[in-house]
């Protein structure tokens, strides 16, 4: 299947079905894809939590409005964002650029001193809402790879984050939780998945200027 057929294969799956598992490999996949998506100066100011734990994941159920994806589903995404980017955050970032390539600090001075001074003056609101930004980055990445490699999965919005930060101890580990996604395999009594998606005409929301 191209990019395209697959985007036409996924959709926000309803019901899942709780007996098929994700394999290890599969798991990976979603893993990597995650770290390897783009953030704001490369600053990665955002984890992934991968649940497996049926118990834990049958307690999201009521902190999600009663939606079943959470605990049906074969693992539970819990994308969430630092709870502040800090100077030594910015600064741990330039020292693992020159680990990593060889550069060297005369190269990277500038920017790194242009980023220390760009986070100092921004406040605690401004940069936990530009992290919350970057994980809609993230989602979109994850469900992309997902709909490539026939996982499918529901993106949701829709829960109580103090509670979830509460249930998963967080605010300990400097988190907030912004988004959830569930992932697994589509239950044959999803009545959703043999629907047509309903989409707008490309004439309608391309605007094209040559």
């Amino acid at each position: 299947m191209n990019i395209i057929n697959s985007l036409e294969w996924r959709y926000a799956t309803k019901k899942f079905d709780p007996s098929k598992k994700l394999t290890i490999p599969q798991i990976e996949t979603l893993k990597k894809a995650f770290n390897l998506t783009p953030t704001s100066f490369g600053l990665q100011p955002i984890k992934m939590i991968v649940i497996e734990d049926k118990d834990l994941q049958e307690k999201f159920v009521k902190y999600c409005y009663f939606q079943r994806q959470v605990a049906d589903a074969s693992h539970l995404l819990v994308l969430c964002i630092e709870n502040d980017t800090t100077i030594e955050d910015v600064n741990a970032y330039f020292d693992m650029e020159k680990e990593i390539r060889g550069t060297s600090e005369a190269v990277i001075s500038n920017f790194r001193n242009q980023l220390v001074d760009m986070y100092k003056n921004k406040t605690l609101k401004e940069k936990q809402l530009s992290a919350t930004y970057q994980t809609y980055i993230a989602l979109g990445n994850l469900m992309t790879v997902c709909a490539v490699e026939k996982i499918d999965n529901c993106p949701m919005e829709g829960f109580m984050p103090e509670k979830i930060d509460e249930l998963l101890n967080l605010p300990s580990q400097n988190l907030k939780s912004v988004l959830l996604m569930p992932v697994g395999f589509r239950a044959d009594d999803d009545i959703m998945s043999a629907m047509k998606k309903v989409r707008k005409p490309l004439s309608e929301t391309i605007l094209e200027i040559s």
